[in-house]
């Protein structure tokens, strides 16, 4: 079955039109219709620049720009009805605007639907690089509210999901703020990069007709801080260029990485195990069958999703690594995985922000587990190194304070006076003096370190700088 009629955008090279499959292997509109509004704005910017050189008339552009206007409004209304038979939304667009605009039939002079989209993604990709980055501030400024809540809650930190030392839940809540600014970071660098104009490249070659690039870029916001135009340089690579698309998914996947880690940690903590914090209701569940079930749903979906943003990554890398320039079809499945990973990045991050303000300490649960001598240790070694003895020695001298303890079944700073000095002479009566929890993090206050005045000045200066 064959539809020559449908194909009028490009059928005059053959003699019957697609197959009924080969048009539903080939659409592409029902899901690059989101992209309807940037390409009516690229339109109207390109519509202007061969007004400009002298291409259309100005009744002709003024007729254009009245018709893009009319099919804007439809489209934001769910008015429009979108035709797979039209392939795609730059087509669905053309035919529907040349129907009510008969001068629009000159408007794809000088472009081609590879340069066309390029400009449209660009265009996407600044938009969701901005959404995506709003969204990490307003998780940031929530992991921050969090920490402010909790500076004077102190609990075992972890290595190997091992006690390891004691350090404010603040200290920790701030460790994924730093994760999330770095997360912004990525953003802002996609969002540079997309800021650069790809329209006049046409198909691979550019034009012979007198377009003006730099005025298009002007038009569309592809300039610098000095209102400058950015322009690509190589048409083939315009065209065939997907490292936005990379970056963009990569940074929507370490976010999702970011956020799983920080998932974990709240499921975990919340578990009778560890009974550290408690989960709000309305992010948690119950079982149909077990009445004493409250499960971190929330927190499990988001470390879901990130396996997700993960395949689309994936799916990104392998699509692209084993082309030949330039534009190839194969690129027409490079909008789902990025459209999927910006819907999902930002659910996620409205998720993790709403859920942030309702996790409570259990203050008491986290108390008796930093009770554990074991977990200052190491300040017993750099006791022993305080007094001049080499740090290899120190950590094997407490290492077997430390087999001595579990083998009495004694704790650590409870050790009988004789037995500890027969392990090493500098272990006098004042070395349990670095039990005490309060002087351990008072000790620890140089940049970066879990200290309580340092901890309060960090939050402080996030504070300031969000």
């Amino acid at each position: 079955m064959t539809d020559k009629q449908s194909q009028a955008t490009w059928g005059g090279r053959f003699s019957e039109g697609p197959d009924a499959l080969m048009l539903r292997l080939g659409e592409s509109v029902s899901f690059d219709h989101q992209l309807a509004l940037y390409d009516i704005k690229g339109s109207r910017a390109h519509a202007a620049m061969l007004t400009h050189v002298g291409i259309l008339t100005e009744a002709e552009r003024d007729a254009i720009h009245a018709g893009l206007d009319e099919l804007a409004t439809e489209i934001e209304a769910g008015d429009f009805e979108w035709d797979t038979a039209l392939e795609d939304v730059h087509m669905n667009l053309e035919q529907a605007l040349t129907q009510r605009v008969p001068a629009a039939a000159k408007l794809h002079t000088a472009r081609s639907r590879n340069d066309q989209v390029a400009t449209d993604m660009r265009l996407w990709f600044k938009d969701h690089c901005e959404a995506l980055y709003d969204a990490l501030t307003n998780a940031m400024r929530e992991l921050l509210a969090l920490a402010e809540r909790t500076q004077s809650v102190i609990i075992p930190g972890y290595t190997h999901l091992q006690r390891a030392q004691p350090v404010p839940m603040a200290h920790h809540f701030l460790a994924y703020v730093e994760m999330l600014e770095r997360d912004r970071n990525r953003l802002a660098m996609v969002h540079e990069q997309a800021n650069i104009c790809p329209l006049g490249s046409g198909a691979i070659a550019g034009s012979t007709l007198p377009i003006d690039r730099a005025f298009v870029a002007r038009e569309l916001g592809f300039t610098d801080l000095e209102g400058e135009p950015r322009l690509t340089e190589n048409s083939m690579d315009a065209v065939s260029d997907r490292d936005a698309f990379l970056d963009f998914a990569g940074a929507c996947n370490t976010i999702g990485l970011h956020l799983s880690r920080l998932a974990e940690d709240c499921i975990l903590w919340s578990s009778a195990e560890f009974g550290f914090v408690k989960l709000p209701d309305a992010f948690t569940t119950g079982s149909s069958l077990m009445p004493q079930k409250k499960n971190p749903d929330a927190f499990e979906l988001i470390r879901g999703k990130a396996a997700r943003l993960n395949g689309n990554h994936q799916t990104l890398i392998t699509l692209i690594k084993g082309l030949p320039l330039t534009y190839n079809r194969d690129l027409q499945e490079d909008k789902p995985p990025v459209f999927d990973s910006a819907e999902q990045s930002l659910l996620i991050l409205d998720v993790l922000a709403a859920c942030l303000p309702g996790i409570e300490p259990d203050i008491a649960r986290c108390a008796a587990a930093v009770t554990d001598p074991m977990l200052l240790a190491t300040d017993v070694v750099d006791y022993l190194v305080q007094k001049g003895v080499a740090f290899r020695e120190a950590h094997h001298a407490v290492g077997e304070l430390v087999a001595l303890a579990e083998k009495e079944a004694c704790p650590l700073n409870e050790l009988p006076p004789k037995k500890i000095s027969k392990i090493h002479e500098a272990l006098e009566a004042d070395w349990t003096q670095v039990f005490d929890l309060d002087r351990a993090l008072a000790a620890r206050e140089a940049t970066g370190m879990p200290g309580p005045k340092t901890v309060a000045e960090q939050i402080k200066d996030w504070a300031e700088r969000l």
